[in-house]
């Protein structure tokens, strides 16, 4: 993965664009930190879609839950005031 200032990747943004188009991800970094990621939008949607197929159903999450009936500890919150 190919590293650009932001200042550099402003510059030269098609040069940038075309490298991700040809499969090489391009980061972009900001005061020598890392802030974006610029990808070709064929492999941004195969990872939307890799993260929807991997992300648990409602129904899967319900059946997780224990039913076993035993004690749980219960979080000390405090109660909220009502003005009735």
């Amino acid at each position: 993965m190919t590293d650009w200032p932001l200042q550099d990747a402003k510059n030269r943004f098609s040069a940038v664009v075309d490298a991700a188009v040809g499969g090489a991800p391009q980061r972009v970094t900001r005061r020598g930190r890392p802030a974006v990621v610029v990808l070709a939008a064929e492999e941004y949607e195969r990872l939307c879609r890799l993260e929807k197929a991997n992300a648990p159903t409602l129904a899967g999450l319900l059946l997780d839950i224990p039913q076993d009936d035993q004690e749980f500890d219960r979080l000390p919150l405090p109660t909220r005031a009502l003005d009735l």
